[in-house]
């Protein structure tokens, strides 16, 4: 794999690490910022599930769970020839900037050229900033991925 084919995102929030994780790992709080429907067992083996656009399921599994410091999951999408699901992982850390709040720090492996990863490029920053916005209390306004079905 090489590098190019990394999607790497930091985001700090204005929130400390456990108000953050809550919002990766409850689908009550993920539907704040993001998709339309969510199943998630945040526990090894446990599924991700979400809807993310109102059109588009994110399938996979998650691999690792350290509760309030780090997340691991496969990733890809129901119907993707392209990234099927659990073709990719995404790893998100959260470092505790006390007492200003969390470095989210993201990296998205496994995608298979340069197109998907900048698409998933600009989907992790719409939706790292919407989780931002969220975690920090205040209304992240419409998403302007909804309705959105992706690229093959």
């Amino acid at each position: 794999m090489t590098e190019s084919l990394v999607v790497r995102r930091e985001h700090h929030i204005a929130a400390p690490p456990a108000t953050v994780f809550a919002f990766l790992t409850d689908p009550e709080q993920i539907l704040r910022w993001m998709g339309t429907e969510a199943q998630v067992d945040p526990q090894p083996g446990g599924l991700y599930l979400v809807n993310v656009t109102g059109a588009r399921f994110a399938r996979g599994s998650f691999r690792e769970v350290v509760p309030v410091h780090r997340l691991a999951y496969s990733f890809g999408w129901d119907g993707s020839e392209a990234v099927p699901p659990g073709s990719s992982l995404v790893e998100i850390d959260l470092i505790d900037q006390h007492p200003d709040g969390t470095l989210l720090r993201l990296t998205h492996t496994g995608l298979p050229n340069a197109e998907q990863c900048a698409g998933h490029a600009e989907g992790w920053a719409n939706y790292l900033g919407r989780l931002a916005e969220v975690a920090a209390g205040r209304d992240p306004g419409l998403d302007p991925f909804h309705g959105r079905t992706g690229r093959e």
